[in-house]
């Protein structure tokens, strides 16, 4: 570790420690210690897949399917700042509130850092949802007329749930391939198999789970935050190109070290561009290019940042992320590599698409940079597309769902043993209008 990442390690800490204290400092550190990976204690297998066996205890009487409450416990993993995923989940929790829904938030951790009311105060601040109900996994849980786990580990704390209650999966992307061949692969993929009906980020998500796992699936489209995501005026750079890059070294699936070399040619074909790079802080990297570190930005920041570059690099080796419809509503062309997993949103009207080869994607990028009316005419379309999108919509079709499997009856309801509650593919919605 070098004295840059060590400094950043030490200063996150200390953060932390300001603004949560020294328990919740230690209950993290104690954690990891205690993980099947750790290098200063004798690693513990158990504790680290503890959350197989967590089974959620439901508050007496268990009668919300029976009198028809509209209600939903969210069991969600631990939030952390930033996390697309969690700004997603509480968007469709905000959605669904203004639709009569009851939203509550169970977190799968069963040795809560923050307290609930300093819990329900982060949610508030970051996710902007007010009001919410928060548990933790350990303390009892409302009854609830649906419950949706939002990945694979809380996939389980669901299946273990006994009490009357419809079971759903909030699927952002294909998550054993988070993994090499292993434990926590095999692990991830079998929750795809517990016959909860799915809600998933995008249509190759939703025929993914039904082809290879015959689940139940309503695809959700993307949109974005239009108070947010919109073109800003930037100064005159003269010739200098800008390239936004976006860089989350820690995430395989974001092909940062693809990204770095297809900059580092795009560099050699054209010496007078600047990298924008935001995600993470990647200053202790060695870049032969000219960098500027924009690190984690709050949302708000975001749009500006965008607005100022000519290009943006956005590889996704599993599911797209929200960034390329935020980017093109801020008029900046895309490119991004070319697969099923990306081509489900994205074409070559509004996007620069190439094969995830170096070369290819450096080709993408300088023809974007070099030709004036070719960018002008995907920044275009790509806005135009952006603008026809839309949260609210999505939301909708989300709740319309809901209501649906809710108005089955309690019999129908995912009881362990009972067979109704598996998958049947006459109700299996594979081509939502995305």
């Amino acid at each position: 570790m070098n004295a840059h990442l060590l400094a950043a390690q030490v200063k996150k800490s200390l953060n932390h420690i300001r603004q949560e204290g020294f328990s919740s400092f230690f209950n993290i550190l104690s954690r990891r210690l205690r993980s099947s990976r750790s290098l200063f204690t004798k690693p513990d297998v158990l504790y680290a897949y503890r959350f197989l066996k967590f089974a959620p205890t439901v508050q007496q009487p268990d009668n919300a399917l029976s009198i028809g409450a509209k209600t939903i416990n969210w069991y969600i993993p631990p939030i952390g700042k930033g996390s697309g995923g969690h700004l997603n989940i509480f968007r469709f929790m905000r959605h669904l509130g203004q639709q009569g829904f009851t939203n509550r938030v169970i977190i799968v951790e069963d040795d809560g850092e923050q307290s609930v009311d300093r819990m329900k105060s982060t949610i508030l601040d970051w996710f902007g949802v007010e009001n919410v109900e928060v548990c933790y996994i350990n303390a009892p849980v409302p009854s609830a007329a649906v419950s949706i786990a939002t990945s694979w580990q809380t996939a389980y704390a669901v299946n273990n749930i006994s009490a009357k209650t419809h079971k759903c999966y909030f699927v952002q992307d294909y998550e054993p391939w988070f993994y090499p061949a292993g434990t926590e692969y095999a692990l991830a993929e079998q929750t795809y198999r517990f016959g909860f009906h799915g809600f998933t980020a995008g249509s190759w998500l939703s025929s993914l789970l039904n082809q290879q796992f015959g689940m139940q699936a309503t695809a959700l489209g993307f949109s974005y935050d239009r108070a947010l995501y919109k073109p800003h005026s930037t100064a005159d750079r003269g010739a200098t190109k800008r390239v936004f890059f976006y860089v989350r070294p820690p995430t395989a699936r974001r092909a940062f070290d693809l990204g770095i070399l297809v900059l580092a040619e795009l560099a050699k074909r054209i010496p007078d561009i600047t990298v924008v790079m935001a995600g993470w802080d990647v200053h202790h990297y060695a870049f032969p290019f000219d960098c500027d570190h924009a690190g984690l930005k709050n949302p708000e920041q975001l749009a500006e940042l965008y607005s100022s570059c000519d290009a943006a690099l956005v590889l996704s080796l599993t599911n797209l992320s929200l960034l390329p419809l935020e980017i093109m509503a801020c008029g900046v062309p895309v490119v991004s590599n070319r697969a099923e997993c990306t081509e489900w949103l994205l074409n070559d009207d509004i996007a620069m698409l190439a094969e995830p080869t170096v070369d290819a994607l450096a080709n993408a990028l300088e023809k974007v940079l070099r030709s004036p009316e070719l960018a002008q005419q995907i920044k275009e379309n790509a806005f135009a597309f952006a603008d026809s999108a839309s949260w609210s919509v999505e939301a909708d079709k989300m709740a319309q769902r809901l209501q649906e499997i809710m108005s089955k009856t309690t019999s129908e309801a995912q009881i362990p043993g009972l067979e109704a509650g598996k998958p049947s593919r006459s109700d299996i919605d594979l081509e939502p209008g995305n």
